[in-house]
């Protein structure tokens, strides 16, 4: 069976809403076997990834970047780095931030920068914003993809607990990112 694993930081618990719903979508072909990694359970041995067909980063955006403890994270990967264990691996990734922008993109392309690092093949979102369709209101929180986002899945949490949000919609939009992640471990690796 392939394996897909889904690694996070979450400073306060929505980055972690985001993670459960990729995880719930990569699980759903029940072809792909997922598991859900906090990096604080792996920076000691990164090469615990090693095994994985496919890696989905997620990391909340503090000041327009990945949280400092993502980056640790990110820098323990060098010693997989020297080994080339993750070459061809599957990858993608997904970010939470409390503001609509919040510079979220720059984070996707960290995420998508340390996947290139490591030689791994990155998948995008695939999806449309359906709140950009006629009819439907702009940003709406009910919609896939409502932020417009192509390289990764991001969400928006309001200055609330995570169990209030982010939105469903943006967590609809994690699922069909675990999904789509899965369809391409089980066709490309």
């Amino acid at each position: 069976m392939k394996k897909v694993a889904i690694v996070y930081h979450s400073g306060y618990g929505h980055t972690e809403m985001q993670a459960k719903r990729v995880h719930k979508g990569a699980s759903l072909s029940g072809s792909v076997k997922a598991d859900l990694f906090r990096i604080e359970d792996l920076i000691d041995d990164v090469s615990k990834l090693n095994e994985y067909d496919g890696i989905i980063f997620g990391s909340p955006t503090y000041m327009g970047s990945v949280s400092g403890p993502f980056k640790t994270f990110m820098d323990a990967t060098s010693k997989v780095w020297f080994t080339g264990a993750w070459k061809d691996k599957i990858a993608a990734g997904f970010t939470n931030s409390n503001s609509m922008s919040g510079d979220k993109f720059n984070s996707l392309v960290q995420l998508v920068t340390l996947a290139a690092q490591h030689g791994m093949i990155w998948v995008s979102l695939g999806l449309a914003n359906e709140s950009s369709k006629v009819g439907q209101k702009n940003g709406d929180p009910e919609c896939i993809n409502r932020l417009g986002s192509y390289l990764g899945a991001m969400a928006q949490s309001d200055n609330l607990p995570a169990d209030q949000t982010p939105p469903e919609g943006d967590l609809k939009t994690a699922e069909k990112l675990g999904e789509r992640v899965a369809q391409a471990v089980l066709r490309w690796s």
